[in-house]
């Protein structure tokens, strides 16, 4: 099998339990891909803890999950030195902390104070930990799910703009269809007797060496010189909204950072690969641009007094933007 028929059999499985969120499964796969992480927002009970457990599951490598809380510490999350003692002689050494694995689910990220967000969103853009001046190198195969609740704000502290720039996409997860809901009443039943295991039996689990082949290819996947205009455009137009609509001009403060470009070129390379192209189309861009800047922009006041939030400001960014 090729890297991108494991990929697809991987994103098949995963379906199969988790009923109704296809469009979360492909945004984790895409950030697996792209070597991103990922910040999920959405209700409770929408099956995001469950996605990156499935992923876990069908796939070789190890998950942590870190529940964030007002009394975390940073070291509760990189580890810390520990005093040993052995045969009279002591000595400290270096306890790892969750954030040693390869998947690591963040839930609910905003509740613990800014220290302990920022020690783990600097493991996350470092790839390494340094506690008692020793550095320590995570995983090769790394990314974060970082979950937020939408409507519960009371005792958050909520990401600055700074570091949510460091994720490379903001998933936004909301409810499944009526038929889809069914579904998930008749899966939840089965896995009740079943004795309550998660997804059936235990299936293949994909080797990481296969998704380092995928993102190999995904590298060489082609951006034409016309799509790189468009891609460039977009970000611009966030930046110098006037020229291209007034009412975008009213509504956008800070546009998209270069770290915006870098990902949406990454993840439009990504679905392109995913979806079986070796090119990269407009489509590509326009199918991810809403989870790449949907946190990068900053919006006025006046938009939030007329209720336009950063989706509708990025309908208006495709829809006034011509394709190069």
């Amino acid at each position: 099998m090729s890297a991108r028929d494991d990929v697809l059999a991987l994103q098949q499985r995963m379906g199969e339990s988790i009923v109704g969120q296809q469009r979360m499964i492909e945004r984790l796969l895409l950030g697996l891909l792209a070597d991103g992480h990922l910040l999920v927002e959405g209700l409770p009970g929408l099956a995001k803890t469950r996605a990156i457990k499935m992923l876990a599951r069908n796939l070789d490598a190890r998950l942590s999950r870190i529940q964030f809380t007002p009394d975390l510490l940073p070291a509760d999350i990189t580890g810390s030195e520990v005093y040993f003692t052995e045969g009279g002689k002591g000595e400290f050494r270096f306890q790892a902390g969750p954030v040693f694995a390869n998947l690591v689910l963040a839930d609910e990220v905003n509740r613990s104070p800014a220290k302990v967000q920022a020690a783990l969103l600097e493991a996350m853009e470092e790839r390494q930990v340094t506690v008692g001046g020793t550095t320590h190198k995570l995983e090769p195969l790394f990314l974060v799910m970082a979950t937020q609740n939408p409507i519960e704000q009371e005792g958050t502290y909520p990401l600055p703009e700074a570091q949510m720039d460091r994720f490379l996409m903001h998933v936004s997860v909301g409810y499944p269809e009526a038929d889809a809901e069914a579904d998930i009443v008749k899966l939840a039943r089965e896995e009740e007797a079943g004795g309550g295991a998660v997804g059936g039996a235990q299936a293949v689990r994909l080797a990481p060496e296969a998704i380092f082949a995928a993102r190999a290819e995904i590298h060489g996947i082609h951006v034409s010189d016309a799509v790189e205009r468009y891609i460039v455009t977009l970000v611009q137009a966030t930046r110098a909204p006037k020229p291209v609509d007034d009412d975008l001009d009213k509504w956008i403060q800070i546009g998209v950072s270069p770290r915006g470009s870098i990902g949406l070129d990454k993840v439009a390379r990504a679905h392109a690969w995913l979806h079986g192209r070796d090119f990269v189309t407009p489509e590509d861009v326009q199918a991810v641009v809403h989870d790449v800047f949907r946190h990068r922009l900053i919006l006025s006041y006046e938009a939030h007094a007329a209720g336009i939030g950063a989706d509708a400001a990025i309908d208006r960014l495709v829809q006034r933007v011509a394709v190069a």
